[in-house]
């Protein structure tokens, strides 16, 4: 059933007030929908600050916007590669020198279907280790920026978290045994997705109403996420499927992120939004469905101090 209660089409960026004076992190800003969020903000005035991994493609990503939008657009670039916590230790260095507030810090990074199994630098499979290991910290180490300035995390998470094991494998987490594409990248959207609702759980025990933490997944949409990543057997069968209406514009993949870094009248934190129109691939904006296995306390707890130990810090609220 198609979620209208932001309009007839959803929510769209139509929606969204001014926003001069606000600051917007967005990690993997420089193509797909990232990029897109950082468009919809830019336009209506705000501070965008991109973690992408790639300095040549951000240069060029933010030249695009400036010629949108005027030399004067407020976008901006710090290198961070998610797959290093190193990296991700001093990008968060250079945030907190140089950005006063933080409004929201939109976690939209990710690599996928990754073809056979790489560990990371910091050795965790690379799809666990990018997507959640490097986001937890990332949010970790920005956390009390973010709550002074009463903001915002907004975890992009995906629907592959209904396929695979529908749990996190901890006997196993870098997938020694039995490696798919898909089952490990379901277990890191998964894994990002139980860190955002164990957030909120401390949060509210702590009595904490500093900062609100959204899920939100882009549906269906033709963004780089396959291309970068994929085997070629999956971009080939991708491109044929963005070819369908099955599969939306990478602008209208990012409209769940903007409503959830932004949309005041956004109260409910303990869902999942995106499109909700045919499978919640496409269609209008809103609140979709959201199964349990995503928020089963005592994996999430477990996941959490996990996490806590493999990127080398504590997280007190």
């Amino acid at each position: 059933m198609a979620d209208t209660t932001f309009g007839p089409k959803g929510w769209t960026p139509e929606q969204l007030a001014d926003q001069s004076g606000k600051t917007y992190i967005i990690t993997g800003a420089n193509a797909g929908a990232g990029f897109q969020a950082a468009r919809s903000l830019l336009k209506k005035n705000a501070k965008v600050v991109m973690l992408n991994r790639s300095a040549a493609k951000s240069g060029a990503a933010i030249a695009n916007l400036k010629q949108e939008f005027g030399e004067e657009a407020d976008v901006s670039f710090i290198r961070m590669d998610l797959s290093v916590l190193e990296s991700v230790r001093e990008a968060t260095e250079e945030v907190l020198k140089t950005l006063p507030r933080i409004d929201a810090l939109i976690n939209n990074a990710a690599i996928a279907q990754v073809p056979t199994r790489k560990l990371t630098v910091d050795g965790f499979e690379s799809q666990l280790g990018t997507n959640h290991y490097g986001h937890f910290l990332l949010n970790g180490l920005l956390f009390d920026r973010i709550a002074e300035s009463k903001g915002r995390i907004v975890i992009v998470a995906s629907l592959g978290y209904n396929l695979g094991l529908k749990t996190i494998k901890f006997d196993d987490m870098n997938w020694n045994e039995g490696y798919g594409a898909n089952n490990a990248y379901s277990q890191s959207k998964l894994a990002q997705m139980m860190f955002a609702y164990e957030l909120q759980d401390r949060l509210a025990a702590a009595g904490s109403k500093d900062v609100e933490v959204f899920v939100c997944h882009p549906g269906s949409s033709a963004t780089s996420l396959i291309t970068t990543s994929g085997s070629r057997a999956m971009r080939f069968i991708w491109w044929l499927m963005t070819k369908t209406p099955m599969v939306q514009t990478a602008e209208q993949g990012s409209y769940p992120e903007v409503m959830c870094a932004t949309e005041e009248a956004l109260t409910e934190q303990r869902a999942l939004y995106g499109p909700t129109g045919r499978m919640e691939m496409v269609g209008p904006v809103g609140k979709g469905t959201l199964n349990a296995h995503a928020y089963d306390k005592a994996i999430m707890k477990r996941l959490w101090r996990v996490s806590e130990q493999a990127v080398g810090f504590k997280w007190e609220l």
